[in-house]
């Protein structure tokens, strides 16, 4: 491997840091070289902070004046919350920048590299792009479509179910497996379920992480009609998190009145067949900010995600038991599809291990309305 690709790999490993932090800003590293000797490094460490590059200079233990700069993306030429730190780069008389991948940001795409080879700095390309896609791949899709990469998480036994025929589902997966979804919490902005999870479970749909405090995402709950009981615990934990509930215009208005009164969003969004339009849904949310979701919805939201086409990534967890049962239930329901050749298929696919369970992944290659 060459000393690029090392200092690259460096980088990659300080964006990593900022994961749960800086969205809807991408993950970004920086590492500065000098003599063969690295002399600053810095990452975005919080959205609205100062970017890597910064953050590297500000470490760095010696002038950094014809050194290189390692970056992990293509540094910003406009000013948002921070100035442009491809002028900051030209500032400090930086020799060489690698970047590791373009931003596709309009508001960058290709602009930052040109203000650095205007004042006379090398650029090179190419190093680990596909790990730093894949590592940014909420902030791409959000970046250039406004709609949030949603992930459909499940976790199921040996053989398809989701819960018992009475509905007892604590828990299919094992322990390991759990502090992983919590992770997953950690990272998306939001987390999305149905009004029936609500009503059976009453959960909090918050984060915790073993080692570190964890962001709590913002919990979205998709209820045509406004079922969700005025005591749920959702409704009634803004100090804990924001709660967004998404009705159609068959809700009550004075019960769509009470939920904002105790601290909650409500958005109306248009149906189609009788439900909420996650189409529509994802561009308001989208609106809103919301960068990525955790999908942990039941079987009919699961299917819904499906059929509408806004599932990205797939991650379902499998523990090894059987429990059976023609009334317990998969993780998908709804009408189903006719032939096996109109499958909805993954690619891209990735198999972890989490004591006994295994945890495989998946990228949507083909939706229903393909």
């Amino acid at each position: 491997m060459s000393k690029d690709y090392d200092y690259m790999q460096m980088a990659f490993e300080l964006a990593k840091k900022g994961i749960g932090q800086v969205n809807p800003n991408p993950l970004v590293g920086a590492v500065i070289v000098k003599n063969d000797e690295v002399i600053g490094e810095g990452y975005h460490e919080y959205y609205g902070g100062p970017h890597a590059e910064v953050n590297a200079f500000r470490s760095s233990k010696e002038s950094v004046e014809g050194a290189t700069m390692y970056v992990t993306l293509e540094p910003c030429s406009h000013y948002g919350k921070t100035p442009p730190c491809a002028e900051a780069i030209v500032k400090n008389k930086i020799g060489k920048v690698v970047i590791g991948m373009l931003d596709p940001n309009p508001l960058v795409a290709g602009r930052g590299v040109k203000i650095l080879e205007e004042n006379g700095i090398d650029v090179d390309f190419g190093y680990l792009c596909e790990e730093l896609t894949e590592m940014n791949r909420v902030f791409l899709k959000y970046i250039q479509t406004r709609s949030p990469y949603v992930v459909m998480k499940t976790a199921m036994t040996l053989d398809g179910k989701i819960a018992s025929r009475t509905g007892d589902s604590r828990w299919v997966s094992n322990e390991k497996s759990r502090a992983r979804v919590h992770e997953l919490r950690n990272e998306l902005s939001a987390i999305m379920v149905g009004v029936d999870t609500v009503i059976a479970d009453d959960p909090m749909l918050t984060t915790r992480l073993k080692d570190k405090e964890g962001r709590n995402p913002i919990r979205i709950v998709v209820d045509s009609s406004l079922r969700t009981p005025l005591n749920a615990k959702i409704l009634n934990s803004s100090n804990e998190a924001k709660t967004i509930i998404v009705v159609t215009d068959v809700a009550d208005s004075d019960k769509i009145k009470a939920v904002e009164e105790i601290g909650n969003k409500v958005f109306v969004v248009d149906s189609l067949n009788g439900r909420v339009d996650l189409s529509k849904l994802m561009v308001k949310l989208g609106e809103d900010g919301i960068d990525g979701i955790l999908l942990e919805g039941g079987a009919t939201l699961n299917y819904s995600a499906l059929e509408t086409g806004i599932v990205d990534e797939v991650i379902s967890f499998i523990a090894p038991k059987i429990i059976g049962g023609v009334e317990a239930k998969s993780p998908v329901s709804g009408i189903g599809i006719e032939l096996m050749k109109n499958a909805i298929e993954l690619n891209d696919i990735k198999i972890d291990q989490f004591d006994q369970d295994l945890m495989l992944t998946g990228k949507v290659k083909k939706c229903l309305q393909d």
